[in-house]
């Protein structure tokens, strides 16, 4: 399945029996406005659900998004009538950098590879005059769904610390602003201590997407931007970030150019920046 859909495709698929729309919006820190779900209840795309990164998630952890057990997310997306054979499609209010691709990402990693992100959004839809609806989702008929972790596809803090200790044989990229990575602007994680993890190169997510269209830069811009950050094409990738979320717009970026060896540290900074025992460096790159 193509990771990207147009706003064209989605308007003629909208009512394919075998699609569920998710609306996969999130409040990031600092964001002004009302919260995601009232927005969802004032407008959201024909026959939508809404897909809260808050809610499914391991609300027993103190890091803000870590991924949920593999029954927790089959009993998640089963209520959202998805299925084995479901083509799932998430959008994101915001454009698509937020969490519709944390949600792309997720379903990728318990098993399901039926599933892509709506390229530019909400913005695109509704800027080209298409039709929106309001109030709660229809209840979806519960399906089938079985989730089936891919390891391959996470690090944890271990694993990182270990990746540095061994000298680095994965590339951490960290999505995370410039400010935030080179702890000059404030940090909403870890408690506000700042700085990045040793030896991670900083390629914000947003430096991926079209600040007009909010749709992922075309393939070749991206390929450009990932050199221009040091990703080499064969070198295996770690994407970090705040707390595991616009991480996966660098995932989604790299399986756009086709480079696969890719996972993200669930934890990120909020995990890697509260640990006062684990190492960080400020500043640009080294």
């Amino acid at each position: 399945m193509q990771a990207l859909v147009s706003t064209d495709w989605l308007d003629t698929h909208l009512r394919d029996a075998d699609l569920v729309l998710l609306d996969a919006s999130s409040n990031s820190p600092g964001m002004s406005g009302p919260p995601v779900r009232e927005r969802f209840l004032d407008a959201h795309l024909p026959g939508a659900a809404f897909f809260d990164i808050e809610e499914i998630k391991d609300k027993n952890s103190p890091y803000p998004h870590m991924l949920p057990t593999e029954d927790a997310f089959a009993t998640y997306a089963s209520a959202l009538g998805i299925g084995r054979d479901t083509l799932v499609v998430a959008y994101d209010q915001s454009g698509i950098a937020s969490a519709a691709a944390r949600c792309w990402w997720m379903f990728r990693f318990f098993g399901h590879d039926r599933v892509a992100i709506l390229d530019g959004g909400m913005p695109k839809w509704l800027a080209e005059g298409r039709k929106t609806e309001r109030g709660e989702a229809a209840q979806a008929k519960p399906r089938n769904f079985t989730a089936t972790a891919r390891p391959a596809l996470v690090r944890s803090i271990n694993d990182v610390a270990k990746n540095i200790a061994c000298g680095g044989t994965e590339l951490l990229v960290d999505a995370r602003s410039a400010g935030r990575f080179e702890a000059t602007a404030p940090e909403p994680w870890a408690n506000g201590r700042a700085g990045h993890i040793p030896g991670s190169v900083n390629l914000p997510f947003t430096d991926l997407i079209d600040p007009n269209t909010k749709t992922m830069l075309p393939r070749d811009q991206l390929a450009a931007r990932l050199a221009k950050a040091g990703i080499e094409p064969n070198r295996p990738i770690i994407a970090s970030c705040g707390s595991g979320v616009t991480a996966c717009v660098i995932a989604l970026a790299l399986h756009l150019v086709h480079h696969e060896n890719v996972a993200v540290f669930d934890g990120s900074w909020a995990e890697w920046g509260s640990r006062t025992d684990l190492p960080l460096e400020t500043g640009a790159a080294s």
